[in-house]
């Protein structure tokens, strides 16, 4: 379906603003505020007329946009065409109902060659009035941007006096076709189908499809949020699973009152059926926006760190990976797993800091194939973003090579390159007061805890991480405090900036085992050394008042 152009209904306003909105500075992760306060007049216009005024190749430049589905989602995605048409865009690529996956996002901006993408998003933050809000921007890479242009944006946000809008009539986005604002071309395509056809380049899908078809019934749980009609298209339709094995798989504007980050804690449905139940061989789940994904076996949970490795050692499994891999990245935070493999592979292991900006960079100049994170990410050169999807069907591949269980797998792996147990604890919500405060101390004491006793082990190394990019030797720092023991354990404490109620104190802990050592123990149970001496030395209960985390994984 296709409307021509019809200026005479598409007059510019500029929009005199009162005030600037200060708060408006984007992190790795790009804005993310309460629901509410993206309801505030002028407030979602400012951000994204900073946008504009600041994305190179805006006029006359082809746009991706869509999001999660959360509410807010199809009222922003009207006001940022309207927006797009005053400052010249030319083209606005966005998807049915403007349901588009992060990873899925980063795809099209490198196969439409793109000037960006802004996708809406809180990522794995609730939604709903009560909810969050996000604004993410994407640069021609299809990676997030850089921070050189989100402090651009932030920067134009605080000098800002009106904004560029068209008045317009609605643009349905509710199907297929090709309408116009003014000049400006809203081009709305499937928004499923260019991401599955990327994986099918990857995969090998019949392998894939004979292992879900021999007795290995497998468990999606979407949370309600946007991967949803992707799994459903890719496991149910393409791959032979069965009807409903796709779970929670309608997106809605409130996650349906699901928290819809796959851990644990907020994914403990599916996480009950794997391991308390004995009706499926596999599980996963993904986040709001799709690049984070959670794996399970029965009986078994595979941490994101191991996750990592475990996919590094079996890449020969993978058609696209199979003559090797040119280097692999960790964030600094998560474990060493990889390293390990890394160094049996005889390839490069990269350490940096948290945000995916820093491995795009890596992707780019062909240093590195898989990247990941120990906050449920993983990724590879198919796109500049982690990716839940793709994660969980290089998992399926692996298992359809091997022929075998994922606790099999797993402890396959820890034969071979040992253990690390590993586990985060996030204290959410603490004032920001305390939180500062806690961390500030710590810092301090941090060079004279070097060569001190720290859970029956020496203190060898103590700092805040700061990383020199191999690429263009940008120097990003106070990344996180480290400390280092002398039998290779880390613990590592950072203050997080993706909630937007108070902060959240993560806590990192780390031991490694050998192939010869204990390899079954609860890491809960492995990490109680570490756990109390961090609790100890930091007074994290004793300044927060909490005796627990928030969540665990």
């Amino acid at each position: 379906m296709s409307f021509q152009p019809n200026t005479s209904q598409n007059k510019e306003y500029k929009i005199r603003l009162e005030k600037s909105f200060t708060d408006q500075k984007p992190g790795t992760s790009g804005l993310r505020k309460s629901t509410r306060q993206f309801q505030q007049t002028h407030y979602l216009e400012s951000f994204i007329e900073s946008i504009f005024r600041t994305l190179p190749g805006v006029k006359g430049g082809i746009l991706v946009l869509g999001g999660d589905g959360r509410f807010g989602n199809r009222k922003a995605i009207d006001v940022i065409l309207r927006m797009a048409a005053a400052h010249g865009v030319s083209k606005v690529i966005t998807t049915v109902d403007g349901i588009l996956s992060t990873p899925a996002a980063s795809n099209l901006i490198r196969s439409r060659n793109a000037i960006g993408a802004i996708i809406l998003s809180a990522s794995h933050n609730s939604g709903g009035v009560n909810g969050d809000f996000g604004v993410k921007v994407n640069g021609p890479n299809g990676g997030p941007a850089s921070e050189s242009l989100t402090d651009e944006i932030y920067s134009c946000t605080k000098n800002l006096d009106e904004y560029k809008i068209l008045e317009s009539q609605n643009i349905r986005i509710d199907s297929i076709g090709k309408y116009f604002i003014s000049s400006m071309t809203v081009e709305v395509i499937d928004g499923v189908e260019d991401y599955i056809h990327l994986l099918q380049n990857i995969f090998d899908f019949d392998q894939i499809r004979s292992l879900l078809n021999n007795n290995f019934p497998i468990a999606f749980d979407a949370l309600n949020a946007v991967t949803g009609p992707y799994a459903k298209r890719l496991f149910e339709d393409l791959l032979g699973a069965s009807k409903g094995t796709v779970r929670n798989g309608k997106p809605l504007e409130d996650f349906g009152g699901c928290h819809p980050d796959p851990n644990l804690t907020y994914a403990k449905e599916l996480a009950d059926l794997l391991l308390l139940g004995e009706a499926y061989a596999f599980g996963a789940a993904c986040d709001g926006d799709g690049d984070r994904n959670m794996i399970l076996g029965k009986g078994c949970f595979v941490n994101p760190s191991d996750s990592l490795a475990v996919l590094a050692a079996n890449a020969e499994c993978v058609p696209a990976y199979s003559n090797g891999l040119l280097g692999v990245a960790r964030s600094m935070p998560t474990s060493s797993a990889v390293d390990v493999v890394a160094k049996d592979l005889g390839i490069n292991c990269y350490e940096t800091p948290t945000g995916w900006k820093f491995f795009g960079n890596l992707l780019d100049s062909g240093q590195i194939t898989l990247c990941g994170e120990e906050s449920f990410g993983t990724g590879s050169n198919h796109v500049r973003e982690k990716d839940g999807l793709w994660a969980v069907l290089y998992w399926l591949q692996v298992l359809a090579n091997k022929q075998c269980s994922v606790e099999k797998l797993m402890l396959a792996h820890w034969s071979k390159y040992g253990r690390h147990y590993y586990s985060r604890h996030d204290y959410e919500a603490i004032s920001i007061e305390k939180a500062n405060g806690l961390y500030t101390r710590l810092e301090s004491l941090l060079p004279s805890l070097v060569g001190e006793s720290f859970a029956g082990r020496l203190i060898s190394h103590a700092d805040n991480f700061a990383y020199t990019d191999p690429v263009d030797n940008s120097i990003t720092s106070n990344q996180g405090l480290r400390i280092l023991l002398n039998d290779g354990s880390r613990v590592i404490l950072r203050l997080s900036g993706t909630g937007t109620k108070g902060a959240t104190l993560r806590v990192y802990l780390e031991s490694y085992v050998s192939s010869k050592g204990n390899l079954n123990q609860h890491p809960q149970e492995a990490l109680s050394d570490l756990i109390d001496n961090i609790d100890y030395v930091a007074e994290i209960s004793k300044r927060t008042g909490m005796k627990v985390p928030t969540v665990i994984t």
